[in-house]
Formats: structure tokens, C-alpha cells, sequence
């Protein structure tokens, strides 16, 4: 029983024992002889495309650097306003109040004098009617002002006027310094007519004021105060001797008919240089006419 027991147990063992199969053996076909016709093989069916990963496997291409960014300038930082402190308004002080004007009480007009001295105080014995000195070669417009003068009338011979021209002006310098008058510029003749025998004229002789005033009460052979003429002018000068003045007449007489201008009848001759010698080459005289 034992034995038979065993047995099974032994024939159940051997029998559930099985022995594998031999691995087959994978063998090339042979090629076929020389001259046999190779027999065509059906081709396997292809086989379905394998499922493409996400990923590729393999070197990633690079990715080019970041361009780096400019630095950035930082701002200056403003400091914080200091906070403003009301000022305490000042009180407005009012504006003193003066007295009204007294306006004075209303009087006679009086006449404007001319001035007559310098800034100086002194008047000037060589001052011209125009300032300013003439040009020989030029006419000049001029404006003359009235200044007061000592006058004195008289009339001559054209062979005599120089001679009685000079005695006119000694008077005149004469009755100024017994008045105590300053002399205050050349002495001048003012033509009021003329004709072929002689001329009538007012010989004047500029003056400043003296201590007492004119004092005209006080003066002799002939003088009066006066004044000289005034407005606009045209001054021509006269640079040779006396005895050539007619030239000078010959041409201003040119010179306004050129221009038709009429003038006045009266001539003005100021005299710059002393009248001492008829013959002077070099004595100047302005001569001064008014157009009408």
C-alpha cells in the first residue's frame, strides 16, 4: 500500500513532469541553383506606423541669448518741498497827507527876456548871432534869435560908409560902458536902404544887462536900446577885404534869383572881424537875409 501509495505518488509526479519541446531552429532558405527561377515571396503587409512620442529624443536645438537690456538711468529723487509758512500780513501804513498847493494869486503877464549872458554869468564880447562859424563856400539856414542891442541911426556915401560905419560903433561901445553895460557880441549893420549916392542904416552893438537895468534916460548922441532882427535866415559869408563886398552881393543876388526867393529889403552884416582896416584880406563878415 505503501509502495503502491509511493508508485502513484511517483506516477503523478512523473506524470505531471512534462519535458519541453525543442526550440525550433530558424534556418535561411537555401538559393536556389543557377538558372532556376526565383519563386516571387508575398511581402509581409507593412505595419502600421509607430505613434510619434511628444518629446523627440535627441539634441534640442539652442535658443538664441536675450538681448540685454540698456541699464536704466535712475531718476533723481526731487526732495520734498519745504512746506511754505504763511507770512503775517504787515499793516498798510497810510500815505501822509500833504497840505494843497497854494496857487498863487493871478498877476500881470510878463514878457520872456532873451537870455543875454553865459552859463558863466559873463557874457561873451565874441558871440555870433548863428554859434556857430560860417562856411565861405556854403549857405546856411539859420534861425536868430532877438537879443537886446544899442542902436544908433545914421546915413552915409558909399565912398564914406566904412569910415562913418566905425564911428557909429565907437559911440555905441562909448554909451555901453558909461551905462555899465557888458558887451555881448560883434557890433552889426542892419541896411534899411539903399541907392546909388549912399544907404541908410541902424548900426547896433549887442549888450548884457548892467547893474541898474538899461538906464535909457541915460543915454546920449543918438542911442536908443533895441533888439536885433529875429526868424529865419540864410547867412552867407564874406572873407576878403571891405572893399570887395560888392562881389559878395553880386552873388546872393544870384543865388536867390536862382532859387526864386524873395527876401526881405533889409540886409544884415555882422561883423566877426574888426573894422579897422578897409583893405584886411582877411576880415569876415556874415551877412544875413530874411526871406519874406
Amino acid at each position: 500500500m505503501a509502495v503502491a501509495a509511493l508508485l502513484g505518488v511517483s506516477v503523478v509526479a512523473t506524470a505531471q513532469t512534462r519535458v519541453a519541446p525543442p526550440t525550433a531552429v530558424e534556418s535561411a532558405p537555401l538559393a536556389p541553383p543557377p538558372g532556376a527561377a526565383v519563386p516571387v515571396q508575398a511581402q509581409p503587409a507593412p505595419l502600421p506606423p509607430a505613434p510619434v512620442p511628444d518629446v523627440v529624443p535627441g539634441p534640442q536645438p539652442v535658443q538664441p541669448a536675450p538681448a540685454p537690456q540698456r541699464p536704466v538711468t535712475p531718476e533723481p529723487v526731487q526732495p520734498a518741498p519745504t512746506p511754505q509758512v504763511p507770512l503775517e500780513p504787515q499793516p498798510v501804513q497810510p500815505p501822509p497827507s500833504l497840505p494843497p498847493p497854494t496857487l498863487p494869486a493871478p498877476g500881470p503877464v510878463q514878457p520872456v527876456q532873451p537870455p543875454t549872458q553865459q552859463q558863466t554869468g559873463a557874457p561873451d564880447a565874441n558871440a555870433t548871432l548863428a554859434g556857430k562859424r560860417g562856411d565861405p563856400s556854403d549857405v546856411d539856414p539859420v534861425l536868430l534869435v532877438a537879443k537886446p542891442v544899442l542902436m544908433l541911426s545914421g546915413s552915409a556915401s558909399w565912398d564914406e560908409g566904412f569910415k562913418r560905419l566905425t564911428e557909429s560903433f565907437r559911440i555905441l561901445r562909448q554909451e555901453a560902458a558909461r551905462a555899465q553895460l557888458p558887451v555881448a557880441g560883434r557890433p552889426l549893420t542892419l541896411f534899411l536902404e539903399t541907392d546909388d549916392h549912399g544907404f541908410r542904416y541902424e548900426a547896433m552893438l549887442p549888450v548884457g544887462q548892467g547893474p541898474a537895468g538899461d538906464r535909457a534916460s541915460s543915454f546920449g548922441n543918438g542911442v536908443r536900446p533895441g533888439l536885433t532882427p529875429a526868424g529865419p535866415s540864410l547867412r552867407f559869408v564874406h572873407v576878403a577885404p571891405y572893399d570887395d563886398i560888392d562881389s559878395t552881393y553880386e552873388t546872393i543876388t544870384a543865388y536867390l534869383e536862382a532859387k526864386s526867393i524873395t527876401v526881405k529889403d533889409a540886409f544884415l552884416e555882422e561883423y566877426v572881424g574888426d573894422l579897422t582896416d578897409p583893405a584886411d584880406p582877411n576880415l569876415e563878415i556874415n551877412v544875413y537875409v530874411q526871406p519874406r
